[in-house]
Formats: C-alpha cells, structure tokens, sequence
C-alpha cells in the first residue's frame, strides 16, 4: 500500500456517460504505479442537492448530509484526477455542485485533469483549472483529452489511441510528485467544525 492516495472522481452521472469508460481507463493504468494507490469516486454514488448553503463552505461548515457525505470521502485523499466531460466549453455541473458544496476538503492537495469531449474537453479544463485554483488544488500542467472522433468508437465506444499511454505516464508523475510534497502542507490543516 503506497503512502499516497489519489481520488480518481468521475464527473457525470449522465445515462450512457463515456466518462465511466474513461475514469476506468484512468484507475487500469494507475494499477500499475507504486507510487500512489488510486481509487475510482463516482459521483453518481454522491447525490447533492443544488448548493444553497447560506455560506460559502470555506467559512461554514456544510450542514447537509449527503454533502457531509460527500465531504468526508473527499477528505479521505492526498490528491485528485479530475475526469470531465466537455459540455458548452466548460465543464459539468454535476461536478461543478460537487467542487462549489465543499472547500476545506480540497485545501493544499494537488490536482490532474483528464477530458474527452469533441475538441478532447480542452475547454472544459480551462474552465477547471480556474475554480482548482480556487479551491486552493495545485494543478499539475500535463492533462489528458480525448477526442470523440478518435479516441470513440461510433462516439461511444472508448478506444484510446496508444498515444496517451505515455501521455499518462507523465500525468501520474506529475501528479504524484506534487501530492507527496504538498502532502507535508495538509497533513496540518484542519477542517473548520
């Protein structure tokens, strides 16, 4: 068991999602690093409401079960693999309710981003990246994308080209790197009660 653990979240819970495929990709070839044990959240496992706290959670605490739910898995990791879909140049909103219902959670934790969508969920990363930064998430600069032209059968079916194979490779290192040196950092933040 490596000292690291990295979430794996997979946001959309639409029926007939590509995104399982792709988060399943994901976790498959993180299986074989030792440097991190990775772990597949779908957030079709963490139903939310819409957030309408009175507060932002970076000042009050959620009060809703299933966000502290929600919350408490979040807790439970050093860092994050970001899996999106690309939806109207940005990303879904069933994670963009995830990441806005909780705060402390995510603090001085390192984030990747992993997207397919027609233009590989380009856009939908950048979107991303800037509410990471938010959440105080240090994102790693490698990302992976993929085309639903080519990386899809018949946009449905995932077959990735081999191309990202090594792609990963350097996602997972990065990823890891700065995971284990913000590691240090989190270990002494607490969550406000």
């Amino acid at each position: 068991m490596a000292d690291l653990k990295i979430a794996v979240i997979l946001g959309s819970t639409r029926q007939n999602r590509n995104g399982k495929a792709v988060a399943d990709w994901v976790v498959e070839k993180a299986a074989a690093r030792s440097g991190a044990d990775y772990e597949l959240v779908d957030l079709r496992d963490y139903p939310m409401p819409l957030f309408d706290a009175v507060a932002s959670p970076a000042y009050v605490p959620p009060t809703d079960p299933a966000v502290q739910k929600w919350a408490a898995k979040v807790a439970e990791f050093d860092g994050y693999v970001f899996v999106t879909p690309e939806y109207n140049h940005s990303f879904s909103a069933v994670l963009k309710n995830a990441l806005d219902s909780i705060y402390h959670e995510f603090n001085n934790k390192a984030a990747a981003f992993v997207s397919y969508g027609s233009f590989q969920g380009a856009r939908a990363v950048e979107q991303l990246r800037g509410v990471a930064s938010e959440l105080q998430l240090a994102h790693v600069r490698q990302q992976l994308g993929f085309s639903l032209f080519t990386d899809f059968e018949n946009m449905s079916t995932f077959t990735p080209g081999p191309q990202h194979d090594a792609n990963a490779e350097v996602l997972f290192t990065q990823l890891e790197a700065w995971t284990g040196a913000l590691k240090s950092i989190h270990a002494h933040d607490t969550v406000p009660a």
